[in-house]
């Protein structure tokens, strides 16, 4: 808990010009410049995307589900249909996953006939992933996919175009090294 170093308020400058930090005794009441409570849960940007991720994947589930993918598999799917073969490491780092994290993915879209894994013979280290046939003809059927999403979102190409802008934003902000 913040406080001031007498019993009178204090008001403290932050980095955003827009934000005013006024520190009493008791109480840190940070607001914005229109008067609102930064700190209540629905003006938490960590709230909203975790509640929009977790909602968005959902709504992918039914969509998915008749082509017999999870939406875990049809971001694998989505990298190599980009461009296959590509190195499993590769893939994870597209999908900014490890590739350990990664692996039970490829081995179940494996096990379906849509992909395909090799050991490089130079490198057996090396795990190359590509598409089958039966996975290339399955980009046809999901070709469907962004349409659905985007009905039932109730958005756009252009409003989902400027929300993935802001969402690339973000993503470039809160990147580790490494």
């Amino acid at each position: 808990m913040a406080r001031a170093s007498s019993s009178t308020d204090a008001v403290g400058a932050t980095a955003d010009p827009d934000v005013t930090v006024n520190v009493s005794e008791d109480v840190a009441d940070v607001t914005g410049d229109a008067g609102e409570d930064l700190l209540k849960l629905d003006q938490q940007v960590c709230f909203a995307l975790a509640v929009a991720a977790r909602n968005v994947i959902g709504l992918y589930r039914p969509i998915l589900e008749p082509m017999g993918l999870t939406h875990p598999q049809y971001l694998v799917m989505l990298a190599l249909w980009e461009r296959s073969p590509r190195q499993l490491r590769e893939v994870a780092s597209a999908l900014s996953l490890e590739p350990a994290t990664l692996s039970p993915v490829v081995r179940r879209l494996e096990a379906q006939g849509l992909l395909t894994r090799a050991r490089r013979p130079d490198d057996e280290r090396s795990l190359d992933i590509g598409l089958t046939a039966e996975g290339r003809r399955l980009r046809d059927r999901a070709l469907e996919v962004p349409p659905q999403v985007m009905d039932r979102l109730g958005m756009g190409v252009s409003d989902l175009r400027e929300l993935h802008t802001a969402l690339t934003r973000v993503i470039a902000a809160t990147a580790t090294e490494g």
